[in-house]
């Protein structure tokens, strides 16, 4: 018999016998087949679960503070409490100086010029700085003569309600006219005049259409002498350089006296003349100041007769080197007045 033609018969007969067989009710399972688990356990590292365990550490330290402090105020800040960094104030904006200066040097200008000969002029004058309506006499009696020869706007002082006080500085001369004669003479006594400085404290108010004055002033004294001044640190100075450009100092003032200076000066200045009726005397003193380098300045002490009279002038001088293809010399680059 062939073998295979005998396993085939004997696999039908087995599919027969199976189908024959009742099968087993529904509700009782087949026993599963232990198989094998899918994975394979590792052993986890120290350092790993230490980081785990700290990592709950902290959640479970959070979740403490969310319940002692309040979830609530740390998504709504409490308003009650100072913030550690507060805006900026806020700053009224500054006084107009400029203008309340400008208003008070023009009104203390014809507040304090009077003619009794020509009275109507005054009042016109005032009632261009004056508020519409304003009292064109402004406490003038009519009587006198004065002349304002300068005027110097000074310090603004604001009050309140944008209202200001300003000081003027005001040269003024007055004038007394001839006197009747005296008895046995039959010529009256010349005028005589008197200049002096006087203060003077206007009050402005700022409007919608700038600053104005808002009525009458009041004259104050001046002081006789100004604050002290203070203990400036004088610069060093190099006593061989001083030697050294002296003369270019002095033939530079001499230049400077003539109206020429073009031959003295570096290359670029511009330096304007002096005003006519200067005369030099003489260059009293010149320092150098100590440095290096090809630009050097110094202090220099100058007399000159101007006005029938001997004054003695301070400047400070910059000296510049220029060198051409075969010499170098110092000439003066620029020129201003004052120890500063």
């Amino acid at each position: 018999m062939n073998p295979w033609e005998s396993a085939a018969e004997a696999l039908k007969a087995e599919d027969r016998t199976a189908a024959a067989t009742p099968s087993p009710p529904a509700s009782t399972p087949e026993p599963a087949h232990e198989t094998a688990a899918p994975w394979s356990t590792i052993d986890e590292k120290s350092g790993t679960a230490a980081l785990r365990r700290l990592g709950r550490g902290v959640l479970w330290a959070v979740v403490g503070l969310a319940v002692i402090t309040g979830v609530r105020a740390w998504i709504v800040p409490n308003h009650g409490t100072t913030p550690t960094q507060q805006s900026p104030a806020k700053t009224a904006p500054a006084y107009p100086t400029d203008a309340a200066q400008a208003v008070a040097g023009r009104f203390a200008r014809v507040y304090l010029t009077w003619d009794e000969d020509h009275p109507d002029a005054r009042a016109a004058a005032l009632a261009a700085v004056l508020p519409d309506g304003a009292d064109t006499a402004a406490g003038w009696d009519g009587h006198g003569y004065q002349d304002v020869l300068a005027v110097q706007p000074a310090a603004v002082t604001p009050t309140t309600q944008r209202q200001a006080r300003v000081r003027v500085d005001v040269l003024i001369r007055t004038t007394e006219k001839e006197g009747t004669p005296a008895k046995g003479k039959t010529k009256a006594t010349a005028p005589t005049t008197a200049d002096h400085w006087i203060g003077l404290d206007v009050p402005v108010v700022q409007t919608a259409g700038g600053v104005i004055v808002t009525g009458e002033p009041g004259i104050v004294g001046v002081p006789a002498h100004g604050p002290k001044a203070p203990n400036l640190k004088t610069p060093d100075t190099d006593a061989a350089f001083g030697q050294q450009t002296a003369g270019t100092v002095t033939r530079f003032f001499k230049a400077y006296a003539g109206g020429d200076v073009d031959s003295v000066t570096a290359p670029g200045a511009t330096i304007p003349p002096l005003p006519d009726g200067m005369t030099l005397v003489g260059v009293t003193s010149w320092s150098a100041d100590a440095g290096n380098g090809d630009d050097r300045t110094g202090t220099a002490q100058v007399t000159w007769k101007v006005g029938g009279a001997q004054v003695e002038q301070t400047y400070r001088i910059e000296l510049t080197r220029v060198a051409s293809a075969d010499a170098q010399r110092w000439q003066v680059a620029e020129i201003s007045g004052g120890a500063a």
